[in-house]
């Protein structure tokens, strides 16, 4: 029997069922590459359609959800809407302990209540908060430990009083503008946690009435709003700062003035009065914008960080910011340890539509023209997949357009242009997995139709010009894409109803895991895109899954919170499925 066991441990990465060890899932994207590819097998292709309810609760926090739950020796711990943090049992759901977090009074959210998840280190746990702290916990009691201020002031934002009263949003309410906030979850690497900061070019979001209502436009209104973000690094022992890259420039945020993007599509810049107007405006890199949304990835082997940053501020209105507005809207390169930049790749120069590099980098090894790359890849709000050389920032190939595209980069008009994708995207936030024994990315995708509208208010110094970006009455889909790494070609789409947000799981049981906007959640054909198992939950599944195994038992785990933005049911549900005891 012992050495059965001793056998059945060697050979566990390839078998299932004959006593595999425990496997954990330490770090938001699973390990530092963020592919969020598991090799545990007992679920599969063959035995999905089995799957049932190991466990639900309800954590009493009903609002939109985003959170990757962490799995650490047999314990779950979930950062929830709002910042508390709660440590479950994996196996049973059994409350451990909770940690309510208190809200600075005084400090105005610019981007809603969603928290993305935790880091864990040793006896450790850490997170931000949407009042611009970094917190970390005691892994066993959830006692604080330390509590900093990564920003010590809010930021000046914008008011629906700037509206024009012909503009038919200037007697609505806001749900958001411009701020500081976090919500992504940290990553820890060589002792330090690094985590970067939201918000800082929102734009003004406009609230429809009802609960569950979709975000009806959002607003660039030029102007002296937010700040630039930033990336940081703090000792995880202390909270101490070790380093801090800013997402602008000191210098030459302006860039060089690029008209095209890569494979030669104009961006429909005036370059000329750009140029002329730089002197006008010194001061518009200190409101530069540049969010950092989601967590980075991280290659070990050369010390490199990799993230994406957010679009220019002001949102969308562009007259103040002449330039490229570097580094906006572009994967940056740094060194892990000291924060200095090594490339950046930026996707959408002068960005005025919100075209934020929002989905999070994921590493692997790129097999293109007969040669091994190690290589990033990113699902972009504008519809390709972006495949960069990590060592040169060198672009090695873009996909497919992974949902349709019309009118792309264009400008808006008094009449109002029709743009996809726009605002939403592309790809969101949600995040990629990738299966690198079928050398395929999983995307996912929303087709939204988006108005961009040019406004005009009159004003004492006066006409004032800003733009809304709205949904259309078009329909809107989601697209599920498997995308070979080594060509970009698409090799199948599975549909969904809604657009989807929250992100997929890969399995090398030949598995990929995704929720939808209706409280579907999935089990799709890693090979095909056939879809093999199906359940409902009573919220949106818009948050990514993760997979577990404790006593040779393989679960399947989400959260279910819904999404305020795209107007999907809102819950506090955690749902875990496992398969059905052998009789």
């Amino acid at each position: 029997m012992f050495i059965k066991k001793i056998l059945c441990t060697l050979v566990a990465i390839f078998l299932s069922g004959c006593g595999q060890p425990d496997q954990d899932w330490n770090s938001y994207g699973q390990d530092l590459s963020n592919q969020r590819f598991s090799r545990i097998t007992q679920i599969n292709k063959n035995n999905v359609k089995d799957l049932e309810v190991a466990w639900q609760i309800q954590t009493g926090v009903r609002a939109t959800f985003q959170a990757t739950p962490i799995v650490h020796k047999g314990i779950m711990y979930v950062s929830l809407p709002f910042n508390d943090v709660i440590a479950l049992d994996a196996k049973t759901g059994n409350e451990v302990w909770r940690y309510q977090h208190e809200l600075n009074p005084n400090w105005k959210l610019c981007c809603g209540p969603s928290n993305r998840g935790v880091a864990i280190q040793g006896k450790q746990l850490f997170f931000g908060t949407v009042d611009a702290r970094l917190i970390s916990l005691n892994i066993k009691t959830g006692e604080k430990i330390w509590d900093i201020n990564v920003v010590k002031n809010s930021v000046k934002t914008e008011s629906i009083s700037v509206l024009s009263q012909s503009d038919l949003n200037s007697e609505k309410q806001i749900s958001g503008g411009t701020g500081v906030g976090i919500s992504m979850a940290p990553v820890v690497y060589n002792g330090k946690v690094i985590v970067g900061i939201t918000g800082v070019g929102y734009g003004l979001h406009i609230e429809e009435e009802g609960t569950d209502a979709p975000l009806g436009a959002v607003v660039g209104v030029s102007g002296k709003y937010g700040r630039s973000g930033f990336l940081a690094a703090y000792d995880m022992h202390s909270g101490q700062k070790v380093w801090q890259f800013n997402t602008i420039p000191d210098t030459g945020w302006e860039g060089d003035f690029n008209n095209f993007i890569e494979d030669g599509l104009t961006l429909n810049r005036d370059i000329y009065h750009e140029k002329a107007s730089l002197e006008k405006y010194p001061y518009a890199a200190k409101y530069g914008g540049g969010s950092a949304w989601t967590t980075p990835a991280i290659d070990k082997e050369t010390n490199t960080l990799f993230f994406g940053t957010g679009n220019p501020s002001p949102q969308m209105s562009s007259e103040t910011r002449p330039g490229d507005n570097l580094y906006t809207v572009s994967i940056v390169a740094l060194n892990a340890e000291t924060g200095e930049l090594k490339w950046h790749y930026q996707q959408v120069p002068h960005d005025i539509w919100g075209y934020d590099v929002a989905s999070p980098p994921v590493l692997f090894y790129a097999y293109h023209n007969g040669k091994v790359i190690p290589a990033v890849a990113q699902a972009s709000k504008t519809g390709w997949l972006y495949i960069i050389n990590r060592e040169t920032g060198a672009l090695i190939l873009k996909s497919e357009a992974f949902v349709p595209q019309s009118n792309l980069f264009a400008g808006a008009s008094k009449e109002g242009t029709i743009i996809y994708p726009g605002i939403l995207g592309g790809s969101n936030w949600s995040p990629i997995s990738i299966n690198s024994d079928l050398n395929l990315a999983f995307v996912s995708g929303i087709h939204a139709p988006i108005k961009y509208t040019l406004h005009e208010k009159n004003t004492e110094n006066g006409p004032m010009e800003y733009t809304s970006s709205e949904p259309t009455n078009d329909p809107q889909w989601g697209l599920l894409s498997g995308i070979d790494l080594s060509t970009g070609e698409i090799q199948w789409e599975y549909k969904t109803p809604q657009p989807l947000v929250g992100g997929t799981l890969s399995t090398k049981g030949g598995l990929v895991f995704l929720g939808e906007g209706n409280g579907n959640f999935n089990a799709i054909d890693a090979s095909t895109g056939d879809l093999l198992w199906q359940t409902t939950v009573n919220a949106g599944v818009n948050a990514p899954p993760i997979t577990y195994m404790i006593d040779d038992e393989q679960y399947i785990a989400v959260v279910a919170g819904g999404n305020k933005i795209m107007g999907f049911s809102q819950g506090d549900y955690i749902n875990v499925y496992k398969l059905p005891k052998p009789e």
